[in-house]
């Protein structure tokens, strides 16, 4: 449910996200509904969460198993939902920044796939009530996503040797920002909200993913109740291209 028009259904779109299971946590009821729908998606993770663990009897050199364990439970969820590519950057977790060098891993990535929707987080989200603040991954990897769908990946002359390797531009027609203060659109997510709790459980060496039900099912409906839906996902969608510039 969107406001003002009937709900948008991507022919293909792309989650962008820092970590294994943050798609999870935030947009998985969405992604498993486009799916349904018929949209192919690709989901991205730009590090590998490689920092994800407080255990004491583990040292540095677990980092690139924990790594290894993380991707391939991202890759079950993935499955889960049904996502049709998953891509790892591997980039440091916990070291993140929106660099140029990760916005045009990113531009490279939207110019192969041609999305119509990029799904990604709010680069301006610090806190969130009064107990969490934000990880500094989620904003570096949002501000990085939303620079690369805007100007980046539109730009003909922008990182010109992608041009060169012949990657042409690409516009993104909708970018979808979860976790933003103020959002204008809400995805009624009840059909596919037990798919989203399964494939969080899937990230079992995440112990915050374990006993996840209660906190989905209340988050979900907090955020659905100002439009009156059971459960649901709510975004602000900047709308890049309109539908009548395509026609």
């Amino acid at each position: 449910m969107m406001t003002n028009e009937k709900e948008y259904l991507p022919k293909i779109a792309m989650s962008i996200q820092a970590h294994p299971d943050d798609q999870e946590f935030s947009i998985a009821g969405t992604l498993a509904k486009w799916v349904k729908a018929g949209c192919k998606v690709i989901s991205v993770l730009i590090t590998s969460g490689d920092s994800g663990s407080n255990d004491v009897t583990k040292g540095a050199d677990y980092k690139p198993v924990l790594a290894k364990l993380r991707e391939a439970e991202q890759l079950q969820a993935n499955h889960t939902l049904g996502i049709h590519e998953t891509v790892f950057l591997r980039y440091p977790d916990g070291e993140l920044v929106a660099s140029l060098a990760l916005r045009k891993d990113l531009t490279r990535l939207i110019r192969i796939h041609k999305p119509d929707v990029v799904v990604s987080g709010d680069p301006s989200g610090w806190f969130y009530g009064n107990e969490y603040i934000n990880h500094p991954d989620h904003r570096a990897a949002a501000e990085a996503a939303t620079y690369a769908v805007f100007p980046s990946a539109g730009t003909r002359l922008m990182f010109t040797d992608l041009l060169t390797a012949g990657y042409e531009p690409h516009n993104v027609k909708r970018l979808y920002i979860h976790g933003a203060e103020k959002s204008d659109t809400w995805i009624d997510i009840s059909e596919t909200i037990d798919l989203k709790i399964e494939a969080l459980k899937k990230h079992i060496s995440q112990s915050d993913t374990h006993d996840v039900d209660k906190w989905i099912y209340s988050w979900a409906k907090d955020e659905g109740r100002e439009k009156g839906l059971d459960f649901a996902e709510a975004y602000k969608v900047m709308i890049l291209k309109k539908e009548e510039e395509e026609q």
